[in-house]
């Protein structure tokens, strides 16, 4: 195994042991309490978190909620009432579609768009792509764990912010 894969396998590891956190009440606000801190002294005038599907749906509800903006769900394809925002891309494996509904972003509102994972940067890149459709502002993209050997950062040109690389 080389030292790559040694890597990816670890974070791996550490993702499934992200769900213990979830289970742990203290721990959990703590680190939503970090979110939140870093992203009132990073993106001042937020307006909206978006949350990557699935496991941003864990955090960025919660982030919205402690700084009173608005949460936008972006989903993988047909998940989504209504008119939307679609934006193919490509995966190891193939490619996928994320969308967003149109009317939940307002042409120049300020995002943060928060999940849990950066590896590749795909689904990550595919909605800094959505947003620029709806016209919003990304101020940064926010995960909780980072695989740089994988150079997600690279696909994205907006800031990131990572605790765990």
């Amino acid at each position: 195994m080389s030292r790559d894969d040694k890597r990816i396998q670890a974070v791996k590891e550490l993702i499934e042991n992200l769900f213990p956190v979830l289970r742990n009440a203290e721990v959990f606000k703590g680190l939503i309490d970090v979110l939140v801190e870093d992203i009132r002294s990073r993106c001042p005038g937020v307006e909206v978190i978006v949350g990557l599907d699935s496991r941003g749906f864990l955090f960025g509800p919660m982030v919205a909620v402690a700084l009173g903006v608005a949460f936008v769900p972006v989903r993988k394809k047909g998940k989504l009432p209504g008119e939307t925002f679609a934006v193919e891309y490509t995966l190891e494996y193939g490619t996928d579609r994320c969308e967003v509904q149109k009317n939940s972003i307002q042409a120049g509102q300020k995002v943060v768009i928060v999940d849990d994972l950066l590896a590749t940067g795909g689904t990550m890149d595919a909605a800094c792509r959505l947003m620029e459709a709806a016209g919003a502002e990304v101020l940064s993209c926010l995960v909780i764990i980072e695989i740089p050997v994988l150079k997600g950062r690279d696909k994205i040109k907006y800031p990131i912010i990572s605790y765990i690389s």
